[in-house]
């Protein structure tokens, strides 16, 4: 697919950032989008030296949520097939087998919030906002969005979010542990390409499977939980990189990890 709306960069080996590419409205999230995003998500299931994944978006903003524009006047039946495409989007970012870092400058509202969500972890520029104001338009985050961020900040303050409809702050966000950091807005993108950088540095069967083990294990119980850890454990001892990363430590170097 040709993209017109987002934009893929390689900014260190091993590392793919997604931009989003629509400056002009505050890259908001139309059909075209939606269907770019699906095909660019599922290309990198199976990149190969996949390492990390970067999503950004080009300008002053992250991504202001759906094109409203776009919806203004929609049937049902057309909002419906949508936000189909919007769903297979959102589990096609969610199936992506390396970390992906979201680095969120000015807004990040609705469907923008919820990607941001959907990612590994974040980090926000100075003076960014968060929202999802859903229900102030009659409807309801449906992109994951009120079951992630459950999952990110608990119950309580998930619930305050989502019926006030109200946007908060990059600092408020660290707060409730919506981000993992705030940085100065020009520092932004540097930040996120050296922690993406040195993750596409470590072994890559250690972190897959970690990121497996974080997203899979939260939903089992605690026993359950511990087995599907062994079981990724004892994948990984009988791995090249296994024995690379242990021969390199005694020999003083730095290990070349290779992903088998």
């Amino acid at each position: 697919m040709t993209y017109e709306t987002i934009r893929l960069e390689e900014p260190a080996p091993g590392v793919v950032a997604i931009v989003f590419n629509r400056p002009d409205v505050a890259n908001a999230l139309s059909t075209r989008m939606g269907h770019e995003l699906l095909d660019a998500w599922t290309s990198l299931q199976t990149r190969e030296g996949l390492r990390c994944v970067v999503l950004r978006g080009e300008g002053r903003h992250f991504q202001a949520g759906a094109d409203l524009k776009e919806r203004n006047g929609m049937t049902d039946e057309a909002w419906a097939a949508q936000h189909k495409v919007f769903e297979d989007m959102a589990q096609a970012q969610l199936a992506c087998p390396v970390p992906v870092i979201a680095a969120v400058q000015g807004a990040a509202m609705g469907g923008g919030c919820e990607m941001t969500l959907a990612c590994d972890f974040a980090y926000a520029a100075e003076g960014a906002r968060f929202g999802l104001p859903e229900a102030g338009l009659g409807i309801m985050p449906g992109l994951g969005g009120t079951q992630l961020l459950t999952r990110a900040v608990g119950p309580r303050r998930a619930m305050e979010f989502l019926t006030t409809a109200a946007p908060i702050s990059a600092e408020k966000a660290l707060e409730i542990g919506l981000v993992n950091g705030v940085v100065p807005a020009e520092a932004l993108v540097e930040t996120v390409k050296s922690v993406a950088a040195q993750i596409a540095s470590r072994a890559p069967l250690s972190v897959r499977g970690l990121k497996r083990v974080v997203r899979d294990g939260q939903d089992l119980d605690l026993a359950a939980a511990m087995t599907l850890e062994l079981e990724i454990y004892y994948r990984l001892f009988k791995t090249a990189d296994r024995r690379e990363g242990v021969a390199s430590f005694n020999e003083k170097r730095a290990p070349a990890f290779q992903g088998r």
